[in-house]
């Protein structure tokens, strides 16, 4: 049987927002979240204008909110961020997702949000199941001392890295696309290069105005 695989983007595709931004609120607060994004707002500038590299960015501005933060401390608020946000998932998203895991599929989140807040919204659909379940995001540094360091230890999952983080995570598919079914679902053009390899892709299928699939052979 050729091995079937469903890569999902998370934000904006599976979510109805930014994960990391509604994060970042949550774990502190409006005041410390519009300060810090104030202080933010010329390198924010300068990243919409492809001038400044988006993971940079991204990595400053968690460092300035995170860093030095326990890793028990900040598991332990992923989880409740997710137990509190639910909300965040999409229902059509969450419907489909249901049914992946009750069929035992191979099931992949591709995201360039940190792994530790985006595994724990999956932690009641993966109860009874036997899928094979991965989160495929940022991963985040950690010092000997059990502290954050700020940093973090992958590049963003965006555009080609997505593919090639897949690719690492699956050996199948990066050997040959011929030897598998890949089907993926995103929202945006750091989605692109994943949605144009696999066989069948989705383009904002979950939200109000859902787009048909591109099949390819």
């Amino acid at each position: 049987m050729t091995p079937r695989f469903f890569l999902f983007d998370f934000d904006g595709t599976i979510t109805s927002a930014d994960t990391m931004l509604c994060f970042i609120r949550y774990a502190c607060g409006k005041r410390r979240f519009l300060l810090g994004f104030a202080l933010f707002s010329p390198l924010i500038l300068l990243m919409k204008l492809h001038l400044y590299a988006n993971w940079r960015v991204k990595q400053q501005i968690f460092s300035w909110f995170f860093r030095g933060m326990k890793l028990t401390e900040f598991d332990d608020l992923c989880r409740r961020f997710a137990a509190d946000n639910k909300y965040l998932i999409r229902p059509d998203a969450y419907k489909k997702l249901d049914e992946l895991f009750l069929w035992n599929q191979t099931i992949a989140i591709v995201t360039a949000s940190i792994e530790n807040w985006v595994i724990p919204f999956f932690d009641e659909l993966r109860v009874d199941s036997d899928s094979d379940f991965r989160v495929i995001g940022t991963k985040i540094e950690v010092g000997d001392d059990g502290r954050l360091t700020g940093r973090f230890l992958t590049f963003n999952c965006y555009g080609y890295e997505k593919l090639r983080r897949v690719m690492a995570e699956f050996p199948i598919i990066g050997e040959s696309r011929l030897k598998c079914d890949i089907v993926a679902y995103g929202d945006s053009r750091g989605d692109r290069e994943l949605l144009a390899y696999a066989h069948t892709s989705f383009y904002r299928f979950f939200n109000k105005r859902n787009t048909p699939p591109g099949k390819k052979k």
